[in-house]
C-alpha cells in the first residue's frame, strides 16, 4: 500500500497574505520598508507584467533589506515572527494539515519564503519537514544577501519534494497551493488543490 505524502504552500495557503513582505515590514519597520519599496516599484510592476523574473526580483529586494546583517540577529526576528504569522493563519487549510497529522501521513511545508520563521512556527503544528528558499551567510555569520539555493518557487517546488522523497511511485500525493507559484506543484501531484484565502 502507498504512503499517503501531504505538501502545503504557505503563503496564501496556510496564511491569508504574504509572510515574506510582513517579515520585511516586521524587521525593518514602515518607513523602511516603504522607502525600499518604491526604490524598487519599476523592477517590481516589470515583474508583475512577466517582463522580470520573480526569482530575480525577490533576491534584489532581500539583498536591499538585509544584506550586512548579523544572521544571528535575522535569526533572532525571524523566530519572533512567529507572533505575526498566527495573526494571518488560514484556519480552513491549517485544519486539513492537522487531518492530515492525524491520519499519519507525511506532511511537508514547500515554500519560496524562507524557513528561519516557517520552521518555528510549524513545529507548534508538528511539522518538522520544511523545503524553503535558504540564505547564504559567510564565515562570519554575516547575511550576504544572496540565496543558497534556488528560489522554491514553481518547478523547484517539484525538484527539492523530489530531492527528500525520490520513489514517486511509492507514495500518494497530495498538494496545497493557491498561486501560479504552485502550479506545476499541483500538477505533479496524485490530488491538487487551490485553495483561496480566507
Amino acid at each position: 500500500m502507498k504512503r499517503n505524502i501531504a505538501v502545503f504552500d504557505f503563503d496564501g495557503t496556510l496564511t491569508t497574505r504574504d509572510s515574506f513582505l510582513a517579515f520585511i515590514r516586521y524587521a525593518c519597520g514602515p518607513w523602511r520598508y516603504y522607502i525600499g519599496f518604491a526604490w524598487h516599484a519599476p523592477m517590481l510592476l516589470l515583474m508583475l507584467v512577466g517582463i522580470y523574473s520573480h526569482s530575480k526580483a525577490k533576491q534584489r529586494v532581500f539583498s536591499h533589506f538585509f544584506k550586512g546583517w548579523k544572521y544571528s540577529r535575522f535569526a533572532e526576528l525571524a523566530r519572533e515572527f512567529s507572533d505575526e504569522i498566527d495573526k494571518m493563519r488560514n484556519e480552513q487549510t491549517i485544519s486539513t494539515l492537522k487531518e492530515h497529522v492525524t491520519n499519519g501521513d507525511t506532511v511537508y511545508i514547500v515554500s519560496a519564503s524562507l524557513p528561519e520563521w516557517i520552521g518555528p512556527w510549524s513545529k507548534t503544528l508538528g511539522i518538522k519537514s520544511v523545503l524553503a528558499t535558504e540564505i547564504e551567510v559567510n564565515g562570519e555569520g554575516i547575511v550576504t544577501g544572496q540565496f543558497k539555493t534556488k528560489n522554491c518557487y514553481g518547478p523547484e517546488k517539484v525538484s527539492r519534494l523530489l530531492q527528500v522523497e525520490p520513489r514517486r511511485e511509492e507514495y500518494f500525493l497530495y498538494a496545497y497551493g493557491d498561486s501560479l507559484g504552485d502550479k506545476e506543484l499541483i500538477a505533479f501531484a496524485d490530488e491538487g488543490i487551490m485553495v483561496n484565502s480566507q
